[in-house]
């Protein structure tokens, strides 16, 4: 049995091969380049990247980003995770998971495997729901 790895903590600097996220600066580039991102935007891809890895529910980043309590119901998140897809570009879909019903999951690009555009980042979520589905399951075959 192989133990689940600690998650990584980012404080000053996140990068890998396309994004880097500069905390103190509060600035985002994707291949070298500028991304323009509004504050909320920001807040919320800084969270989820100081979060690599876990999935974080929507009530956590409605609270923390945005101030709102449990009993808020809005789309607000939805809209904000969708745009911030958009500004990621072809690498939207492999870094930003959605959980349905649940949260949102930033995946480190070396954790999605190579990106080779949007089927990539598809594969990469199959093989995680199938590891999941083997661990639910307590199936000991492989």
């Amino acid at each position: 049995m192989t133990l689940p790895q600690p998650l990584p903590v980012y404080t000053g600097r996140y990068q890998d091969t396309h994004l880097r996220v500069d905390f103190e600066r509060e600035a985002v580039y994707l291949n070298g380049a500028p991304l323009k991102l509004t504050n909320k935007a920001y807040a919320l891809l800084a969270f989820l990247v100081r979060q690599s890895g876990a999935l974080v529910p929507r009530d956590t980043l409605l609270k923390v980003v945005w101030g709102y309590g449990s009993d808020v119901r809005t789309r607000t998140l939805d809209v904000h995770i969708r745009r911030l897809r958009k500004s990621l570009g072809s690498f939207g879909a492999t870094y930003l998971e959605t959980i349905f019903g649940i949260g949102y999951r930033f995946q480190p690009f070396q954790a999605a495997g190579r990106h080779e555009g949007p089927a990539s980042g598809l594969a990469a979520m199959r093989a995680d729901a199938e590891s999941k589905a083997h661990w639910n399951t307590g199936s000991t075959a492989s």
